[in-house]
């Protein structure tokens, strides 16, 4: 056992605190204060939480920067901190404040920030909602997680129009020029911060939904130096640059690189919709040292025309994190090549937050691993029992952070032992101390007696010249009990047989591992985030 591991509770997260401050002060989130300035940080801290202050923070130190520029044109941290202020205190006049649900189903710009800046302070709890929801589910989870105010962008009207909401909905305009009822709103609140709330208020982000209807997954308000020192210990995002976000901000990846890029004073770039010469020109004009993406949107990027990429000066660029699904190594190495030492690959969840990170040198030493845990985050691989495995073998993976899950809102939890929770994955360390997912836990198919991971199958049909996508799934067999069915996409002008990807998995893998139906597609359904919807593929099999 380390010697660490020996000390008292207490001591060890002191350890962890300081060494997350150093993190922070080197990365330039913060730094040398008056003490004016100290005691208008702590009070703001004290009133509204780490998550409600983080704006005012942010206008304390950088307030005459750009924080946000989107399609409506940039905004100072100043006078966005301003707008929080009088949309909160707007909000408290319609009665928001603690037990209160605010909704926000919006695409990526000022907006959906904004507003759960402004919840926040108010003592609301904000519930983000994904775009890409029909408007049944847009009824059933806002009615489910008890919704009373929702906003929503105005071209996503009808997704909304059947939701009850004991306060209504009020629309945001995405484009420059137009009428905007949330301007509105903001404009009949008063100015100055609001009164401090009795408690503090809290985000709710649904989860992916992969599987079935997305869950509302609460976490209490961060306290402390020890998750972004974490992140910020391993990547170099630094104060006073740029970053381009190309998740939406409803899901956790585009969210923490949003929050840590206005807690660093740096600008945020925000697209509603991903394109990706229109992403590497944004990185281009404003000199973006840092983009957020999900494996998809690497996929279109290196889908374009390499000159094409290689003709802007992305030269300002230190980071790309990319989270949210699966990176394949295939896409990793070639965006490396493309790109340079940037890759920095997250692995987490909705529910276990933040597990490992693996950093550029980890993808070209061992591309399909998802690197080392962060400080501050347990990792284990259990067997059935709950028992560690011996390192290599492959078992559950179980998390445990300083940001405990709580649980979903409409009940229900993950598994949890020894206070780590169950991340739902599979996989093994290596000899170096790096992790590996090996595929989803309920994933894994037997077939005629062998563990087939549909993820190694993925993996190495990605790297073929001629396909550019591909998922596999289990399907039931009258002999085998289970088989493989694999779903490919090709490239532009690239021809397949069915006979010649098999032969390809059984020419690279053991013969068993060879899906025994191949199926054709023009793309593979995902969710906003970039996650294939397997129960999709299964229904195009039943079809």
């Amino acid at each position: 056992m380390p010697l660490v591991d020996k000390l008292p509770a207490s001591a060890r997260r002191a350890g962890l605190e300081v060494r997350g401050l150093r993190a922070l002060l080197k990365a330039g989130m913060l730094g040398a204060e008056s003490p004016q300035r100290l005691r208008q940080i702590a009070r703001a801290l004290s009133d509204f939480g780490s998550f409600g202050s983080a704006t005012k923070i942010a206008a304390l130190r950088h307030g005459a920067l750009p924080a946000i520029a989107d399609d409506r044109g940039e905004v100072t941290f100043a006078d966005f901190d301003a707008q929080v202020d009088q949309l909160a205190n707007a909000l408290r006049a319609k009665g928001i404040g603690p037990g209160s649900k605010i909704g926000i189903l919006c695409r990526n710009h000022r907006a959906p920030l904004l507003v759960a800046f402004a919840g926040v302070r108010a003592g609301a709890t904000v519930v983000y909602l994904n775009t890409a929801f029909s408007a049944r589910q847009a009824k059933e989870v806002a009615e489910r997680e008890g919704v009373e105010l929702l906003f929503h962008d105005e071209e996503l009207a009808d997704a909304v129009a059947g939701v009850e909401l004991a306060l209504g909905a009020v629309a945001c305009a995405t484009r420059p020029g137009v009428e905007d009822p949330l301007d509105a709103l903001i404009a009949s609140g008063a100015s100055g911060a609001p009164p401090a709330p009795p408690s503090s208020g809290r985000i709710v982000l649904l989860t992916s939904g992969t599987t079935g209807t997305p869950k509302g997954a609460p976490r209490e308000d961060p306290r402390g130096f020890i998750g972004p020192g974490a992140v910020l210990e391993r990547m170099p995002m630094r104060a006073r640059e740029a970053t381009v976000i190309g998740p939406p901000l409803f899901h956790g990846t585009g969210l923490l690189i949003a929050l840590l890029s206005l807690g660093l004073g740096s600008k945020l770039v925000l697209r509603p919709r991903f394109d990706a010469a229109q992403f590497l020109d944004d990185v281009e004009a404003h000199r973006a040292t840092t983009v957020c993406v999900v494996p998809i949107m690497l996929q279109r990027v290196l889908a374009l025309d390499p000159d094409e990429v290689r003709a802007r000066d992305l030269s300002s660029l230190r980071v790309a994190f990319s989270a949210g699904s699966q990176l394949p190594a295939e896409v990793a190495a070639r965006a490396t090549e493309l790109l340079g030492d940037v890759i920095y690959n997250l692995y987490g969840s909705t529910e276990v937050a933040l597990a490992t990170l693996a950093t550029p040198s980890d993808v070209r030493e061992a591309p399909t691993s998802v690197g080392r845990p962060l400080f501050g985050s347990r990792v284990r691989i259990l067997d059935e029992h709950g028992d560690d495995v011996p390192k290599g073998a492959t078992g559950r993976i179980f998390v445990g952070t300083g940001m405990p899950f709580e649980g979903y809102t409409g009940g229900g939890n993950k598994e949890i032992i020894d206070g780590l929770l169950s991340s739902g994955d599979v996989g093994h360390f290596d000899a170096e101390g790096r992790l590996y997912v090996d595929g989803r836990d309920d994933e894994m198919i037997v077939s005629g007696g062998e563990n087939v991971f549909p993820r190694e199958v993925e993996e190495l049909l990605i790297s073929h010249p001629a396909i550019v996508d591909a998922a596999a799934i289990g399907v039931d067999d009258a002999d085998f009990g289970q088989r493989l069915r694999a779903f490919v996409v090709l490239g532009d002008g690239q021809a397949l047989g069915p006979e010649e990807v098999q032969a390809f998995v059984k020419d690279n893998l053991a013969r068993y591992k060879a899906p025994r139906d191949v199926v054709f597609l023009e793309q593979l359904p995902r969710n906003p985030t970039g996650k294939v919807l397997k129960r999709e593929l299964a229904q195009i099999e039943q079809a």
